[in-house]
């Protein structure tokens, strides 16, 4: 009997050992070895995507933080846009032209950085996401990384 991980979890860091630990994690997600996109015999999950969950964060980005990788369907990025219309998440949504995926995340997630120690953005380190589309499946035959940061939601009363 086939089975099918809802996600995979690991605690980890930004240094270069926890990047490394991150890509190792992705290639057994891609592979079929843990079965998040694929059954355990390796039949492909229609309408499932690869989203990256950060959450637990010790303190910031600088610190440790868990990192998830689910299956999710599109109900999930409806929900998100809501999110975001809400004033709960801020989104992300960064092209690469070069088409290489690993380049549009770093490019986003300096974007996040650089807003956060501005000062134009103001993270809670809840719950993040990360969606890196390639060009192949993209509407626009480019790579893009989707991000939906947690910020602090400002209080309108007067």
């Amino acid at each position: 009997m086939a089975y099918i991980l809802k996600e995979v979890k690991m605690r980890t860091n930004n240094s270069p050992e926890g990047m490394e630990k991150i890509s190792a994690l992705w290639r057994d997600v891609i592979s079929g070895k843990l079965p998040v996109l694929f059954d355990s015999d390796k039949m492909f999950k229609e309408g499932i995507s690869l989203i990256s969950r950060y959450s637990n964060y010790e303190s910031d980005e600088t610190g440790e933080y868990d990192l998830s990788i689910m299956g999710v369907d599109s109900g999930f990025f409806a929900e998100m846009e809501l999110k975001v219309e809400r004033g709960l998440y801020k989104k992300y949504d960064v092209i690469d032209i070069s088409n290489d995926e690993a380049i549009c995340a770093k490019n986003a997630w300096n974007k996040v950085w650089s807003e956060t120690k501005s000062g134009v953005i103001k993270r809670s380190f809840e719950d993040d996401f990360d969606s890196t589309v390639s060009a192949e499946y993209s509407g626009d035959g480019k790579a893009h990384c989707y991000l939906y940061i947690s910020i602090e939601k400002e209080d309108n009363l007067i």
